[in-house]
């Protein structure tokens, strides 16, 4: 039989000879991720439960970064709750204010997400780690808690589209315009509960960071999971991450057999893309950033598990260099983790943003979900990196927000509306 790249991977996690879409099966968990906000549930009911032990103490991951730093005595007893569990039952890998960042970005950079593996996460952006050739999906808190105990988790097997990329993008167009072009034509529900197969030969030549952006928005298009196949990039970001060779970095990878049923085939030709955003209030209202010139703004974000790596703050710096913010704007900088802020002050980044007005935040999920350090007012205007731009999603009902990439965002900026990189 031939199968997709989603369905060997959950093949490998279950003890069978064949897997088709709409099976449901009791499939090994590698990874089992919690944060600040879902975790917390976990564990009372993993305590309801009376269980004596995790299924692995190394596989489960405790992340606080949604509402960090604290910002009440709720958010801190949300901490608290995380940090007392992981010492009670030995939990390897708990990240927290100065260790840690946002977890998207943060276990694919501690090498904790392989290709090939089975991650859940009680987070929808969990589907992020696509991008390294894993299986990973977004789970309930109570699915989470049962997987603490038994290291399994029981899904469906999701049908996969395969979406085929080709051509060479304009300049100031990468993943994240990939993902909002692609939601644009299908819809918030387009995917729905199927895998999104990235692939083609714009694909192929795609940095990691890129197609971190593309995998983690599946879930705006109603997916199950992105993923992408492992090929040569895949693995030289392995071994950055690891340091030079590893037997890891070498571990079994798959990818889709040429007889492989899609539920569908899209096809997209990237040179015709030009930097997109999406327009209140939903991911798939999507417009080119040229039409949107009379859109000011109140904020711009730039971070988030979408866009808070390395590569985002250095488009968004190659914008700002020279250059002030608008007295009319806010910037806020939110570096995806502890060791990309160090490396943004190493290279000079940080300075820059903070020359051209910007504010620089520790790594946080921050505004993204309305948490703190950037909620916006009554019909306020915000640009953002992030993924979500839901009514009320970052703060009044009455505010607006609109999703870019990062040299769009910090184009804006500049600007005090809606702008092109181009036109500075």
């Amino acid at each position: 039989m031939s199968f997709t790249i989603t369905e060997k991977i959950l093949l490998a996690h279950i003890e069978k000879k064949s897997v088709h879409p709409g099976e449901f099966i009791n499939a090994r968990v590698d990874l089992a991720l919690g944060n600040d906000i879902t975790a917390p549930i976990a564990i009372k009911k993993f305590k309801a439960m009376a269980s004596k032990k995790v299924f692995n103490r190394k596989k489960v991951v405790l992340v606080a970064d949604h509402f960090v730093p604290n910002k009440d005595a709720q958010s801190a007893k949300q901490t608290k709750i995380l940090k007392d569990f992981s010492r009670e039952f030995k939990i390897t890998n708990h990240y927290t204010l100065g260790n840690g960042g946002i977890e998207h970005v943060l276990l694919p950079q501690q090498g904790l997400i392989l290709p090939g593996s089975l991650v859940i996460g009680a987070d929808s952006h969990t589907c992020t780690y696509g991008a390294l050739g894993a299986f990973s999906t977004g789970v309930g808190s109570t699915d989470l808690a049962a997987t603490w105990i038994t290291g399994r988790v029981w899904l469906r097997v999701p049908e996969t589209i395969k979406f085929v990329y080709t051509g060479r993008p304009r300049a100031w167009v990468g993943g994240k315009d990939f993902i909002l072009h692609t939601i644009g034509d299908i819809g918030v529900s387009g995917a729905l509960y199927k895998a999104m197969e990235f692939s083609g030969p714009t694909i192929r030549r795609l940095p990691m960071d890129d197609r971190f952006s593309m995998c983690n928005m599946a879930i705006e298009a109603g997916g199950k999971s992105g993923i992408v196949e492992p090929d040569e990039i895949t693995r030289k970001y392995l071994a950055s991450v690891f340091n030079g060779p590893s037997s890891l970095v070498r571990k079994k990878t798959f990818k889709s057999d040429k007889g492989a049923v899609y539920s569908a085939v899209k096809e997209y030709d990237v040179s015709r893309i030009e930097p997109q955003v999406a327009c209140p209030h939903l991911p798939s209202n999507v417009k080119p950033a040229g039409n949107l010139k009379k859109i000011n703004i109140d904020q711009a974000v730039i971070g988030s598990c979408t866009n808070g790596r390395m590569s985002d703050l250095k488009m968004a710096a190659k914008v700002l260099k020279n250059r002030r913010v608008s007295s009319r704007v806010r910037l806020l900088i939110f570096p995806g983790t502890q060791l990309i802020y160090r490396q943004a002050l190493r290279s000079g980044l940080i300075g820059e943003f903070i020359k051209a007005g910007g504010v620089v935040c520790p790594p946080t999920c921050g505004p993204c979900l309305g948490g703190h350090m950037g909620i916006l007012g009554e019909n306020e205007v915000a640009i953002a990196t992030t993924n979500r731009n839901f009514r009320g999603r970052m703060g009044a009902l009455s505010s607006k927000v609109y999703l870019s990439n990062p040299a769009v965002a910090a184009a804006s900026a500049v600007k005090g509306r809606i702008a092109h990189p181009e036109e500075l």
